[in-house]
């Protein structure tokens, strides 16, 4: 049976359901061992469709820059010969996996929506426009999954663990973390982790307040066009566009928001669509699966009172 590696994405002592992501993908290609570094999170990962967990000890990887993560499973793709390492694709999973791909000499994929069996990945590429198919000729397929692309499988079973001390230069210690400061967060869900996303753009003038409450009677987390950003309406960590968070929910949700092509590499993949905008020629309709020509200020509060009158 093939192995495949996959690398545990943990935030604030907590395994991101983006993890269990990748061992579905992974189930499809041979058997999961999960790359830990926290021997804490190791119940946490016995909800997910994992065989085995690789403990990674010796090594505090939050004091260091990647360099050790990319030694670590360097050594691990030497010793196990697996047929795919599959990351987040988050900026620091990227990271990751373009200095491992260089260290393994093997071929990379980013920012894939999906891998089949045959480790064909599917991507999405110059700014949505075109969808891409393909897989790594050479080595190692070293593949980056984009958040939320499909829904975790559960535990068939408890998974095995083994241990594995990692050889750790002198070098890979030269990038130290001198200090971190945890994002301030909400009561919201995480944007790239949310199966809901309500979005605000220009639309808004500045005003969120609709955009919010309606997320909240939702369990949405909340996006923010790249023009809603730069005018300093909504934090930048909120933006969904190519300079921003791609984000590939259930549903997302697009407010006051035209659709410029830098915005919709972002959020395209959504699984279903929907849009509000008093302009019925906003490029944004173009994507959309259920459309609301109106004033959003009109819409969202309406929109907001009948899903809280069908909740009570």
């Amino acid at each position: 049976m093939s192995e495949v590696l996959i690398l545990v994405d943990a935030v604030d002592g907590k395994v991101a359901k983006s993890t269990g992501e990748l061992a579905t993908y992974a189930k499809s290609i041979g058997k999961v061992n999960a790359v830990l570094f926290d021997a804490s999170l190791v119940s946490q990962l016995g909800a997910y469709a994992i065989d085995n967990v690789i403990i990674c000890g010796g090594i505090d990887i939050t004091k260091f820059s990647s360099a050790p993560v990319v030694q670590t499973l360097t050594q691990l793709v030497s010793s196990k010969s697996p047929t795919a390492v599959l990351i987040t694709s988050s900026s620091r999973g990227k990271e990751i996996a373009g200095r491992l791909a260089v260290a393994t000499d093997s071929g990379i994929i980013t920012d894939a929506t999906s891998i089949d069996a045959d480790l064909v990945a599917t991507q999405v590429i110059f700014g949505g426009s075109t969808t891409v198919r393909s897989a790594v000729a050479h080595g190692t397929a070293i593949v980056t999954l984009r958040s939320n692309s499909i829904e975790p499988l559960g535990a068939s079973g408890t998974p095995t663990t083994e241990e594995f001390t990692p050889t750790i230069t002198d070098s890979a210690k030269l990038g130290i973390v001198t200090s971190s400061q945890p994002v301030v967060k909400g009561g919201r869900p995480e944007l790239t982790e949310a199966s809901i996303v309500v979005s605000g753009g220009r639309g808004t003038n500045g005003d969120f307040k609709a955009v919010e409450e309606f997320a909240d009677v939702l369990g949405a987390a909340v996006g923010a066009s790249r023009a809603a950003t730069d005018a300093g309406w909504y934090p930048h960590t909120h933006q969904v566009g190519q300079t921003g968070k791609t984000v590939s929910p259930q549903l997302y949700v697009a407010c006051g928001i035209s659709g410029a092509i830098q915005h919709r590499a972002g959020m395209q993949t959504s699984k279903m669509i929907v849009v509000i905008n008093k302009d019925p020629e906003a490029p944004i309709f173009e994507l959309a699966d259920y459309g609301v020509v109106g004033d959003l200020f009109n819409v969202l509060p309406q929109a907001t009172a009948a899903i809280t009158a069908r909740k009570a």
